[in-house]
């Protein structure tokens, strides 16, 4: 046995759980964990510049690649409450991170102290645990139990709460005989999966919704491999997209009322029969109940049992960890296909693939200011298959989504269900962390971006470089267009003449001065033609400086991006562009519905 204090024991349990990376601020009341830090060597730390951007960081850093758990770190108080919204975007995509924060010590904590909250029951609803640990010889276990729950059944985040003397307190603690306990995680059973894939050689027309749950049990090999067994064609949802490449032969799109394809809905709604795999039928790919279940037999496959029936009750349910499932899956289709008992699916698999082929949105426009589909069109031909995509919420994720293309899992890492603005900057720097040899490339409207801008400086401190295509319309795009429905435009422009960039008239904020003067590059393009030009260029910049480059593409004030405002998949409005005034929405509107 070892005599240390409880902040080297947990330091300690970290390495030995696989950490090697953690992002934080460091704070009076979290510094003994920091000397701790210091002290045991083997973690590297990147210092952010708001406690949030570092739980972001450690989101992004998670979300790279199959077990990986980032870590952020803070002090009492404001840090804690600042690290909540990471802590529900991480719970609302099943991601787990570790957030552990400094508190007041325990004689006081109650006592209304300098910088003393209740932060374990703040955060209890958006973690799997949420503990103040008051007794220094429980932090073993403690965090033992975290990374234990982190890993099991459906994943998710947890938050340790160490008071300053429970961190100086000395424990006996043996780290060389430290074993991180069992993961648990549901496995289907062989009758379940005959059952569910008897089920669907039943039906005519079969798809596959595979979700995020596939990604986070790193089964999408598995998933593939069951697709092209039974030839059923795949609809990845926005958790799961990029499961199997975009141009494979077995993928019919995305569906849903904003992060669609117009074939993804159109093949969907021909559909009969509905495996969903590691999903959990978020509203926004469902939309509406009736319109999304009529005429169809589910099967529900999820590692949550609890998540089974949620919204809305499948015909059969097997509670099982993604891979545990798709194992057997793909035993069973094996058997079937070698005895010849796999039903012929290849016309129904070509006619989503006609869909593919004829329904398209329109990407190409010459228009100055420019249009946002020519940039994605132009990241396309920019970034290839080996692009990690990073973004949020808004129009441009939405536009990306309907327009970028995916060929691999962990390469659209989306923050889905909690959509925070400001998140995409740190989760940029957190994949970049965690795959240093990547093209990473991070997408945001001009909101989004200017909420968290000063993490650019987390970049080139630390020679975090990637590139971040910023599409500036100086407006909140996508509130301005669902206020469309209340007849009103109100309280979403950003729109104002800067009296030191005259040059920028209402688009107001220099954010290439801004990122220069954070430590970055940036390049701004007012003309289609040179997106291309501008895109090469950034990729050259860095990795010549090693520090994130932004590409700001000056757009059209208004653009409306194809949704459904009715809540109904079969009824998402196509905008067709036609003859336009610089700056202007359409003054013709041709709505085309699936």
């Amino acid at each position: 046995m070892a005599r240390m204090t409880a902040a080297r024991a947990a330091v300690e349990i970290l390495k030995r759980e696989g950490v090697s990376t953690a992002f934080g601020v460091p704070g009076a009341a979290i510094n003994p964990f920091y000397a701790a830090l210091k002290a045991s060597g083997g973690i590297q730390h990147t210092l952010a510049r708001h406690v949030e951007g570092a739980s972001h960081m450690a989101e992004g850093y998670t979300r790279t690649h199959a077990g990986n758990i980032g870590v952020c770190i803070g002090t009492s108080g404001p840090a804690g409450t600042d690290m909540i919204t990471g802590l529900y975007s991480a719970i609302g995509d099943s991601i787990p991170i570790l957030c552990i924060t400094g508190q007041a010590p325990t004689a006081v904590i109650h006592k209304e102290d300098f910088q003393a909250v209740d932060i374990a029951s703040i955060a209890k609803p958006v973690t799997k645990m949420a503990v103040t640990v008051l007794e220094a010889a429980q932090v073993p276990g403690v965090f033992q139990q975290a990374f234990h729950l982190m890993r099991s059944g459906r994943p998710g985040p947890v938050l340790i709460d160490l008071p300053i003397d429970v961190q100086l307190t000395e424990i006996e603690f043996d780290p060389e005989t430290y074993e991180p306990l069992p993961v648990y995680k549901p496995a289907a059973s062989r009758a379940q999966i005959e059952k569910a894939i008897g089920m669907l050689n039943a039906a005519e027309r079969p798809l596959i919704v595979a979700g995020g749950g596939v990604i986070n049990a790193d089964a999408a090999d598995l998933l593939v491999e069951f697709a092209e067994l039974t030839g059923t064609p795949v609809v990845p949802t926005l958790m799961g997209w990029g499961l199997l490449p975009d141009d494979h032969e077995l993928n019919a799109g995305m569906v849903g009322l904003q992060t669609s394809h117009r074939y993804g809905n159109a093949t969907f709604l021909e559909s009969d029969f509905v495996l969903g795999i590691g999903n959990r039928w978020a509203n926004r790919h469902t939309g509406k109940l009736d319109v999304y279940t009529a005429g169809r037999t589910f099967v529900h496959v999820d590692v949550e049992p609890t998540q089974i029936g949620k919204i809305f009750a499948p015909d059969y349910g097997i509670a099982s960890d993604a891979k545990a499932a798709l194992e057997l899956f793909v035993e069973v289709a094996r058997e079937l296909k070698a005895a010849g008992e796999l039903p012929d699916r290849s016309a129904w698999a070509a006619s989503a693939q006609e869909k593919k082929a004829t329904l398209q949105r329109r990407t190409h426009f010459d228009d100055i200011p420019i249009k946002p589909q020519r940039v994605y069109e132009e990241m396309n031909k920019a970034f290839g298959p080996e692009t990690r995509y990073v973004s949020t919420i808004g129009l441009s994720q939405i536009a990306g989504a309907q327009m970028l293309h995916v060929f691999k899992p962990r390469h659209w890492i989306n923050c889905g269900q909690a959509g925070p603005l400001g998140w995409t900057i740190p989760a940029a720097l957190g994949v970049a962390k965690a795959d240093p040899e990547a093209q990473v490339v991070a997408l945001s409207g001009d909101y989004d971006f200017q909420f968290m801008i000063e993490e650019l400086a987390v970049g080139a401190q630390h020679k975090i470089p990637y590139v971040h295509v910023l599409v500036n319309n100086s407006y909140l795009g996508l509130i301005r267009q669902a206020q469309r429905a209340f007849d009103i435009d109100f309280q979403v422009k950003l729109e104002f003449e800067n009296i030191n960039s005259p040059e920028l008239g209402v688009y107001g904020v220099d954010h290439v001065k801004v990122a220069e003067g954070l430590g970055c590059k940036a390049i701004r393009v007012t003309d289609p033609a040179e997106l291309g030009a501008a895109l090469e260029q950034a990729k050259k910049l860095a990795a010549e400086f090693q520090v994130p480059v932004v590409v700001e593409a000056i757009l059209e004030r208004v653009t409306n991006i194809s949704m459904s405002t009715t809540n109904d998949i079969s009824n998402v409005v196509e905008f067709e562009e036609i003859a336009t005034e610089p700056g202007h929405a359409p003054t013709s509107i041709k709505t085309l519905k699936v």
